[in-house]
């Protein structure tokens, strides 16, 4: 009679060459492998004129989707945000269409210049961080505090009881 270990080692074994087999299945030196010499794919070049023109037709329509949103909400992102994900969207897709790789520096300049041309005046304030209460910060202290010596209890009393748990 086989020992557990040894059934579950063969049934092991079994799934193993199963698998292999069904990965394997269909495949043949000659059907996977080309021997003939394969000429270098052709390295495409980017078209940086043509890419600064559909930057500026990414821009464009950009730009008169934001003249139907009111000055007062260029700051607040949640106003004009389908808007600005269309732009980053074409300028990406227009940048992969030419074969150039996104973002490259002709990309990021124009969106530094829409950014400086819409979102110049949308500097924050500077938080201010202030303490909490000292009640506050008293319990935010002693809790972590409190937790490590209980744990700390739980061990030592658990192991002077190892002879009784098992």
């Amino acid at each position: 009679m086989m020992d557990t270990n040894e059934f579950a080692l063969v049934k092991l074994f079994l799934v193993g060459l199963l698998v292999n087999a069904w990965m394997m299945r269909g495949l043949s030196a000659t059907d996977s492998f080309n021997i003939e010499p394969t000429s270098p794919q052709p390295k495409k070049v980017c078209n940086e004129s043509r890419l600064q023109w559909e930057m500026e037709v990414c821009g464009e329509d950009f730009k008169r989707k934001m003249a139907h949103i009111d000055q007062q909400y260029w700051c607040n992102l949640t106003h004009f945000i389908r808007e600005y994900h269309f732009f980053t969207f074409c300028t990406e897709e227009k940048s992969q269409i030419l074969d150039c790789y996104w973002p490259n520096p002709l990309v990021e300049s124009y969106i530094i210049r829409i950014h400086k041309h819409f979102f110049s005046n949308c500097t924050m304030e500077p938080v201010i961080w202030v303490d909490p209460p000292d009640d506050t910060l008293t319990i935010l202290i002693l809790i972590p505090v409190f937790l490590t010596l209980a744990m700390i209890a739980l061990v030592v009393w658990c192991s002077k009881r190892s002879d009784i748990l098992a």
